[in-house]
């Protein structure tokens, strides 16, 4: 919804053009597979070695969770994700909550975004110290937002197949790179999975190696514009879940052939270092470049997203309408949201790429989890219908409830401080819905959550 439809109050409804691949494309590129690359050095040490086990176990969490997003979003096929489906199947306070701990994520993203960027940008100019560079992507991004920059979607995609070269061209070296020093045994090992430090390395890796999924939820925010959604959006979201898994298990893997072990000394830019090693200097600057473009584009993206989420609750008195419900007469942007993202993403000179990451899946899980048992709860309100008696308990109790509890083992394998960051924010959360329904005693007001 733009800022001229939310004010004037009309409606714009583009003809559903999509098809399963486009739908699906969209997907990949809001995913930004490319991320693989960019926290490798972190999943590596946190897993022990064992960044593809680490992979692997993400895919496997995120496919069972995948498969309640793609089931709530075949019954509720409206934007809100999984806000909507919680409020609507198991209670309106709680899908108050998962808004709340959503926030969270969109809050922080373009925090992580900046310090990768910032990371890697460190490593290939040492004597440009990082905070240097967080700053000037603040600046940037943050003036361009206030400007009214969009970047379009026909961009997104450009840089997506710019991503999957970077990808490919990694494995393809990688590969060419062990067989000539080591042999072509030399690509068949079981450590990339196992690592050194046996499951709970594994899971620990695998907690913060959700952070690479995030969005692929976002599929759902194309229900009006795809052709026959209630079979392609859900198909969608399991499509772009298991081909991300997909990719990332495979470059962690080479990856890991390459750079054994978990102790690394340049962990958030460790794949530069790779890329030199694999493909020489050219490569590595070529890698760098696109994954720098990435990040900015992607950071840019981010911060324009919170901004109007927070826009939106302002103007829905979620939040303080006279601060996050006001656009700036000159450039019709929210001002004052885009400038408070830009300066929460100053906490990057304070924090790591591991415990940020980790802070930003706190809220990522917690939703997660509950989307999963909203999956239950739309059974059980079901199950007395004549259309409840269609519902197989397998997939709509079973499935989900396995979802959950592995969500919930994760969202335990986090950083303890980015737990204990968490709680505070979901507290805060609590202590303000509990303000707004006087007590509980009205229901929560109702978010806009628009893309």
């Amino acid at each position: 919804m733009s800022e001229h439809t939310q004010q004037t109050g009309h409606q714009t409804h583009l003809p559903a053009a999509l098809g399963l691949g486009s739908v699906t494309l969209f997907g990949l590129a809001y995913m930004t597979p490319i991320i693989v690359l960019g926290i490798f050095g972190i999943i590596a040490e946190t897993s022990e070695g064992a960044s593809a086990g680490a992979y692997l176990v993400a895919t496997l969490a995120m496919l069972f969770t995948a498969a309640s997003y793609a089931k709530m979003s075949k019954h509720y096929p409206v934007a809100g994700s999984s806000y909507t489906y919680v409020r609507r199947a198991l209670d309106a306070r709680l899908g108050f909550l998962v808004g709340w701990v959503i926030l969270l994520d969109y809050l922080f993203l373009p925090l992580v975004i900046w310090l990768i960027g910032a990371a890697y940008l460190h490593g290939e100019y040492p004597s440009v110290p990082s905070w240097v560079w967080i700053v000037l992507f603040i600046l940037t991004t943050t003036a361009l937002n206030i400007v009214g920059l969009k970047v379009a979607d026909k961009a997104n995609f450009v840089l997506m197949a710019m991503q999957f070269l970077v990808l490919a061209l990694f494995v393809v070296f990688a590969v060419i790179f062990m067989v000539s020093e080591h042999g072509g045994g030399s690509l068949l090992s079981s450590n990339p999975f196992t690592g050194e430090g046996g499951f709970s390395a594994v899971a620990s890796g695998a907690a913060i190696a959700a952070y690479s999924f995030l969005g692929f939820d976002a599929v759902s925010t194309l229900t009006e514009d795809t052709r026959d959604p209630e079979r392609n959006i859900p198909r969608a979201i399991m499509l772009v879940a298991l081909i991300g898994g997909v990719v990332f298990v495979t470059v962690a893997y080479t990856l890991t052939l390459v750079e054994p072990g978990s102790t690394f000394d340049n962990a958030d830019s460790l794949a530069a270092d790779t890329a030199r090693t694999i493909g020489g200097s050219l490569f590595a600057a070529f890698f760098v470049a696109g994954l720098i473009i990435g990040q900015f584009t992607s950071g840019l993206a981010a911060q324009a997203s919170v901004s109007r989420l927070l826009f939106a609750m302002g103007r829905d008195g979620v939040l303080p309408q006279r601060f996050f419900g006001r656009l700036s007469d000159r450039f019709s942007t929210p001002v004052l949201n885009i400038v408070l993202c830009g300066t929460i993403g100053l906490g990057a000179l304070f924090l790591d790429v591991a415990t940020s990451t980790s802070f930003i899946n706190f809220g990522a899980f917690t939703a997660f989890t509950l989307v999963n048992l909203s999956v239950v709860g739309y059974f059980l309100q079901q199950r007395s219908t004549p259309a409840g008696s269609a519902l197989n308990p397998a997939t709509y109790v079973v499935v989900p409830l396995i979802g959950a509890l592995v969500d919930v083992y994760l969202l335990t394998k986090l950083d303890s401080a980015a737990l204990m960051l968490g709680v505070i924010w979901l507290a805060i959360g609590v202590v303000y819905l509990l303000v707004l329904t006087r007590g509980l005693r009205v229901p929560p007001p109702e978010m806009a959550l628009v893309e």
